[in-house]
């Protein structure tokens, strides 16, 4: 292997998916295509699929109606992390404004028909969706209805990588305990 490898919890990589929605009517709007092409050519660069910006990317995903921002590399700090994605929300909805949409502020939506409304992301490798989704079938709602954060952790060797693992599946029922009791909805 190489490069730089980092020992676990030295650093962290985060990832969240929205989904774009119209402004008025929240129905899903597939133009993660056209924002992020805009975002290329702000940037100086040729349409891609893939926007750096500092400490801070966007790509596309699987389906035209999401879009995702990500850490460009290794956090060393969670804490931080916040507000900057806090600004790229921002900087993502001031260009998906001028189409009439924003980024949903939900999880999964509502009344979105996957089978009739999903278009997958006919770009740059475009042939591994289609894979998916030939495999798959990516068109329901555990493929292309969602809205999701993904937190990857690094590991140095088997040793680490067991560590990490019997860490996660300590933690993870007591975090999912903890987000439902602190959801507004659960209270009362």
């Amino acid at each position: 292997m190489t490069g730089k490898t980092f020992s676990a919890f030295s650093g962290y990589g985060i990832e969240l998916e929205y989904m774009i929605v119209d402004r008025k009517t929240h129905d899903v709007r597939p133009v993660a295509d056209v924002v992020l092409h805009e975002a290329c050519r702000e940037n100086g660069g040729e349409i891609c699929g893939d926007v750096e910006r500092g400490a801070f990317g966007w790509s596309n995903e699987l389906v035209l109606h999401v879009i995702e921002l990500k850490t460009s590399g290794p956090a060393k700090d969670l804490t931080r992390l916040a507000s900057g994605f806090h600004g790229e929300v921002l900087a993502i909805n001031r260009l998906l404004e001028k189409h009439g949409c924003q980024l949903a502020p939900g999880a999964m939506h509502p009344w979105m028909v996957p089978e009739r409304e999903t278009k997958l992301w006919p770009h740059d490798n475009n042939e591994i969706y289609d894979a998916y989704n030939r495999i798959f079938g990516c068109k329901g709602h555990g493929w292309s209805n969602l809205q999701s954060m993904h937190i990857n952790f690094p590991f140095d060797g088997n040793q680490e990588f067991g560590r990490l693992h019997a860490a996660i599946r300590l933690v993870l029922p007591i975090s999912t305990a903890r987000t439902r009791r602190a959801s507004p909805r659960s209270r009362g």
